[in-house]
């Protein structure tokens, strides 16, 4: 078994100097579901902003497809839920190819408890060389209970 270690970077992209990839210009943006007052360019844009949300119930899909291959040394993701209680899980995958398959970089699973646990932040180091394909898949609740998908913050640098 071929398998990489990845764990939580403890300090921001910025604060070592590297930037955010503008990903508006590098990269066509596919969801399965939006809502129309909360679209994705929302969660990818500077800070300040209030994110994207899913229109429907269940699983949804961010996909990154971008124009050039990308070098990802780090992903960075803000979830927030200030109303339902609930356990969500995402997946991040990632393809070198269009048409290929997709490699699993990690998975992971959050209790958010309003009003103590509202905020999820999570930050990835990698070592990802031609990326053509970045994959987020977001089940808002586990247990098939209520609530909708939802993206404060993607940056990937």
């Amino acid at each position: 078994m071929r398998k990489r270690l990845i764990t939580p970077a403890t300090e921001s992209a910025r604060n070592r100097g590297e930037s955010w990839l503008d990903v508006e210009r590098a990269a066509v943006v596919e969801v399965t579901s939006e809502d129309a007052d909360y679209p994705i360019e929302l969660a990818l844009v500077s800070e300040g902003s209030r994110g994207w949300r899913a229109a429907a119930a269940g699983t949804q899909t961010i996909r990154l497809v971008f124009d050039q291959p990308q070098k990802v040394s780090c992903i960075s993701l803000v979830f927030e839920e200030k109303e339902t209680a609930r356990t969500q899980e995402f997946v991040l995958r990632w393809s070198p190819n269009v048409g290929n398959a997709v490699k699993e970089i990690v998975r992971q699973q959050w209790n958010f408890s309003p009003p103590e646990s509202i905020r999820e932040v999570e930050e990835y180091r990698v070592q990802l060389s031609s990326v053509t394909i970045l994959e987020l898949l977001i089940n808002p609740n586990i247990s098939g209970g209520g609530g909708l998908a939802s993206l404060e913050k993607l940056r990937l640098s």
